[in-house]
């Protein structure tokens, strides 16, 4: 699984200020407007609006701008928002790196014209639908907390207890896991699971009931190959590809099939 979660990883090494923009809350919004609008509009019933409400109340967003955005999904704030379609756009970047661009949008010329400005300022290109979604699998991911909020330790030690990484790989494998990997992260030790998008709901069910700390619930793109960037002046422009892609307002996720040393990513933050 190496480098399958990678520009997530840099997005947790950054720090951005997202969050005091308001992009999170606008963003996570019409998550929760469509898979409120796609089902039905209790969480009980619709997995998809649980999980976006879940991410929402991490992120710190208001209980009343959920139970609105939950509103508008339901057609009782006006059809504003009917309008809103899921599409995915692909791209090259610089280096020739596979760029896989979800988006929520009400007007597709707009978005398409907003990506294709930010790939040809940071040498990459906007290109056609399928030139390279091969590249890439759907697959449900599930990251767990390896801290426990009541002890503030670790269910595993920092060299990692065969005991305690037996419990856990038993959970992932009982609830449907293909695979899963243990990183650090600057708020703690996380595993993340992969697992058919299909099994994505028992996967978080069975994690819940073992008692481990669901932080993230979330469909996502895993490259099947990756290319490894060494060059520091691909590693600077890409890096700034990225972030100005996932700056778009229509822009709900963003993902490459690069590979990149800390150092590297480290200096071209600099």
């Amino acid at each position: 699984m190496a480098g399958h979660s990678k520009w997530a990883n840099i997005k947790r090494q950054k720090a951005r200020v997202d969050a005091v923009k308001g992009k999170i809350f606008t963003k996570i919004s019409r998550e929760i407007i469509v898979a409120a609008r796609s089902g039905v509009p209790d969480p009980e019933g619709n997995f998809q609006l649980r999980t976006a409400i879940e991410k929402a109340k991490a992120a710190g967003i208001p209980n009343d701008n959920i139970d609105r955005a939950i509103a508008k999904g339901a057609g009782k704030l006006g059809a504003d928002n009917a309008a809103l379609e899921a599409i995915r756009y692909e791209g090259y970047g610089p280096g020739g790196v596979a760029i896989l661009i979800e988006a929520l949008t009400d007007n597709r010329n707009r978005t398409a014209a907003d990506l294709r400005a930010a790939f040809s300022k940071n040498g990459g290109n906007l290109g056609e639908t399928g030139c390279v979604g091969w590249m890439f699998e759907q697959k449900g991911v599930v990251e767990v907390s390896l801290t426990t909020p009541e002890t503030g330790r670790k269910r595993r030690s920092e060299t990692t207890s065969t005991v305690d990484e037996e419990e856990l790989l038993e959970a992932f494998l009982e609830g449907g896991a293909e695979t899963y990997e243990v990183m650090d992260t600057e708020a703690g030790a996380i595993a993340e699971a992969l697992t058919d998008p299909t099994n994505l709901e028992t996967l978080n069910q069975t994690l819940h009931e073992k008692g481990y700390t669901v932080n993230r619930v979330e469909l996502r793109w895993i490259p099947n190959n990756t290319l490894e960037v060494s060059d520091s002046d691909q590693a600077r422009f890409l890096l700034r590809l990225m972030d100005a892609l996932e700056d778009l307002d229509d822009v709900q996720s963003v993902t490459a099939n690069f590979e990149m040393s800390d150092e590297l990513m480290s200096a071209s933050f600099a």
